[in-house]
């Protein structure tokens, strides 16, 4: 083993790969021309049947810095976690294969985190498309409304973000100390939930950067955002982040804040299953939800008006709401929508939905 090798790096970058030969030589060239030289880069290959495999140790092979977990296909949870137990760098960093980063990623990410002290630091991104011509759009993060710092148990919106466990880096001690891992369930699906609800829970200093970094593809078919026969995968998240607050009791105040996420994540998979899955869907909706409403979990000053309609929507009638949606496909405007604001909340919800035009 080289001196290189042997010597901790500042940060360790997890890539985890499943055949991924079409977009896997743009996401680690762009690893291996990083401006941050003290790297060292994983990649998991999670029993690829294309060329994955050879692209990697193509790349093993010219640069001492990428190193390769090879295993069985099981799953993007148990990938990942492979990948923490082997990391040795002070911090962590994810980039997914299909996507791919600018040069001076890890050296900004790394040079914000030591200059606070963070626990963790997130940035924005852009959504990418490559056809018909390569185009992107900036992901304006949500904390580009807060501070540059910020203590997540001051700030709800945070939970609240898009997970994009890939625009961040973390504390390697941090991610031990906490026990925070990724739930090894089959598939890629909604994996990240759980760890980032977790990152947030336990952080304490995490810094905020407006920039953005990673370039997150929108045009690979065969991505776990394609994949709309997971009906379920959703919930297993929400309840691991459920038995992890049991399991801290000192955290109970995040059961709120947790419910609206819940319902932010149910609805998008709701909107996003075929139209013959959203009928099973609704009834686990329903039935979750209503548990959540018996424990006193449901904060509707935490929602924003449209989705308190759709909450108390589905709390009332979930198959009337499944009817509504499909109908509708969620969109009302002019009298027909405040009619059923009206409806579902009364004189209240109207007005705070008026509150929020503009």
């Amino acid at each position: 083993m080289s001196e290189q090798q042997s010597r901790a790096p500042k940060v360790s970058i997890l890539v985890p790969c499943y055949n991924v030969e079409k977009y896997l030589e743009q996401c680690l060239g762009s690893l291996k021309a990083q401006t941050l030289q003290d790297i060292e880069v994983i990649c998991i290959n999670d029993g690829s049947t294309d060329s994955t495999a050879a692209i990697i140790d193509r790349f093993c092979a010219e640069d001492a810095r990428f190193r390769v977990i090879e295993k069985e296909n099981s799953g993007y949870g148990a990938s990942m976690n492979r990948g923490l137990d082997a990391a040795r760098g002070t911090y962590v960093g994810i980039l997914e294969s299909d996507d791919f980063c600018e040069l001076e990623t890890f050296e900004r990410l790394y040079a914000a985190a030591e200059e606070i002290g963070a626990d963790a630091v997130k940035a924005n991104f852009f959504f990418y498309w490559s056809t018909k011509e390569p185009r992107n759009r900036k992901n304006e993060l949500i904390g580009a409304r807060m501070p540059a710092v910020v203590d997540p148990a001051s700030y709800p919106e945070l939970f609240w973000y898009m997970p994009s466990i890939w625009s961040a880096l973390y504390r390697r001690d941090f991610l031990r100390e906490h026990d925070i891992r990724f739930l090894e369930t089959p598939g890629a699906s909604y994996q990240d939930l759980s760890f980032t609800f977790k990152v947030w829970a336990c952080a304490s200093k995490v810094g905020l950067l407006s920039d953005a970094f990673v370039h997150y593809r929108q045009d690979n078919e065969a991505s776990s955002i394609h994949a709309p026969g997971k009906v379920f995968c959703v919930c297993d998240e929400f309840d691991e982040i459920e038995r992890f607050l049991e399991a801290h009791p000192d955290k109970s105040a995040l059961h709120t804040i947790e419910t609206r996420l819940k319902f932010d994540s149910y609805i998008w998979n709701y909107w996003r299953l075929d139209v013959d899955l959203r009928s099973q869907f609704i009834e686990r909706f329903e039935a979750d939800f209503k548990a959540a409403e018996a424990a006193g979990t449901i904060d509707f000053d935490l929602f924003q008006p449209w989705s308190e309609a759709d909450l108390r929507h589905i709390l009332k009638s979930a198959s009337d709401f499944h009817t509504w949606a499909t109908i509708t496909q969620g969109k009302q405007t002019g009298i027909a929508s405040l009619a059923r604001y009206w409806e579902m909340g009364g004189f209240g919800l109207v007005m705070k939905r008026l509150k929020h035009r503009g």
